[in-house]
């Protein structure tokens, strides 16, 4: 009987096997990829349906500190659900940070959907806690101006002086309710 013995590594084989592996691991760390760029093509595609569709917004976007745009957001559940998406914070017009939007839900629930929302933040406060928390959780004190047919909904004074607005819109599926609660939005590099 003959025995085979394994090849055995040497220092030359540990190198290159390592450098192989360096390469390997540089290419999905985000650097020299376009990501950020489909980001801000889809939130500009989205912010000009939103104003299309939705004529209040224009008014209530100047007026903000801040908006975070997220151009689309996926649900799916049975009993339990969850989302995803990915978007971009807009302060003055200009994209200033990248985020990712989670969301999980239970009960009872079945189906999927798609859609866009964005968060208005009216004061300065609002937008700068925000930024600073580590993963920011939205809660039922969204103060909705679009409804969930659709429609655009008066954007009074007392309105305004809501720190958060939140417009969901562009719903494709069978899923029953778009709200944001319960949604976690967390800074990206994309």
């Amino acid at each position: 009987m003959s025995s085979i013995h394994p090849p055995r590594l040497t220092r030359r084989g540990f190198a290159l096997g390592m450098a192989g592996l360096s390469v390997t691991a540089a290419c999905g760390n985000g650097v020299g990829n376009s990501n950020a760029s489909q980001i801000d093509a889809r939130v500009n595609a989205t912010l000009t349906e939103m104003y299309a569709q939705f004529p209040n917004t224009v008014e209530i976007s100047q007026k903000s500190a801040g908006m975070l745009v997220m151009p689309l957001l996926t649900e799916a559940g049975f009993v339990f659900g969850g989302g995803y998406g990915r978007g971009a914070l807009r302060i003055d017009g200009v994209t200033v940070d990248y985020y990712s939007a989670v969301k999980g839900s239970a009960g009872l629930q079945v189906g999927a959907q798609q859609y866009a929302h964005v968060l208005f933040f009216m004061t300065q406060a609002a937008l700068s806690e925000f930024r600073r928390s580590s993963g920011w959780a939205a809660g039922a004190d969204l103060e909705y101006v679009v409804s969930d047919q659709g429609d655009s909904l008066a954007a009074d004074t007392n309105t305004l002086r809501s720190p958060i607005l939140a417009a969901v819109f562009g719903r494709a599926g069978l899923r029953v309710g778009a709200t944001l609660e319960g949604t976690k939005y967390t800074r990206i590099i994309p």
